[in-house]
């Protein structure tokens, strides 16, 4: 493919090359969390800002660790995950925010993704829609023991993955509404955790990487628990999904050392 960057050593899009990122990222969704999240490193230095990717590098125990931002939605989380996977990165932790769908799932809450439903459009350019949106076991392992180490109230599960926010929030509004609703109660039936926008297209396209890839999140609210009268306050402090990030990147590290 040719590389429309006027530096051609660097990604069009994220505006990156190699030796800037390093083996692990970290997947925001805002631009604006990357600052918060490369706190956490050692020596952070940004390394790179266009369009909705922002890039930072440091390092974790040692190890170079990148956070990327990738914007909303499966298109540029994808675009991203291709760029660093060209610069070197081969494992990506996503963390972001989803609203719960199971009651039992609430407002302050972490969900670790086990596998995604790709009700979304970016994976179906990728693999037929039989394939299924799954991410690496290390690295949902890792996600999964880091919560708990830090004592974080969690839920593991299938999360859904959509393209229109306003059609989930307002279905009934929407010319396609009935097929949302119902695809909405099937995944409530179905056991569904939470909903999001980005994790079946990074599973899907690390699967064609062969790219490491898992996604963890902090529940903002739960429109389920909102139309029962249950309690849903809204909470917007995502440091414990970035905790469980930052500690499942520290827990990939160590075990791959121990492989070595």
């Amino acid at each position: 493919m040719k590389n429309y960057s006027k530096d051609p050593e660097r990604q069009y899009h994220i505006q990156t090359c190699r030796g800037e990122v390093g083996r692990y990222v970290i997947m925001p969704g805002d631009p604006k969390r990357c600052e918060k999240i490369a706190r956490y490193l050692d020596k952070p230095e940004k390394i790179a800002e266009n369009r909705e990717f922002t890039t930072y590098s440091g390092y974790l125990d040692g190890e170079k660790v990148s956070v990327t931002s990738t914007g909303i939605g499966g298109p540029s989380a994808a675009i991203a995950m291709e760029e660093l996977y060209r610069c070197g990165a081969d494992t990506f932790v996503r963390t972001g925010t989803c609203g719960g769908i199971q009651t039992d799932v609430k407002s302050g809450d972490i969900v670790i993704a086990t596998g995604a439903v790709r009700m979304e459009g970016t994976s179906r350019e990728y693999a037929p829609v039989e394939y299924p949106a799954v991410p690496d076991l290390d690295v949902t392992n890792a996600l999964v023991s880091a919560a708990q180490e830090q004592g974080f109230r969690c839920h593991y599960g299938v999360v859904q993955s959509k393209d229109a926010f306003y059609g989930q929030h307002e279905p009934e509004k929407m010319p396609a509404g009935y097929e949302l609703i119902q695809k909405w109660n099937a995944w409530k039936m179905m056991g569904c955790l939470a909903s999001e926008m980005e994790s079946a297209a990074l599973f899907i396209c690390a699967g064609k990487l062969r790219a490491r890839a898992g996604a963890c999140f902090l529940v903002i609210a739960n429109q389920e628990r909102e139309k029962l009268g249950l309690e849903n306050p809204v909470v917007l402090d995502t440091d414990q999904a970035v905790r469980t990030a930052v500690g499942a990147v520290r827990n990939l590290i160590r075990k791959d050392r121990e492989r070595r």
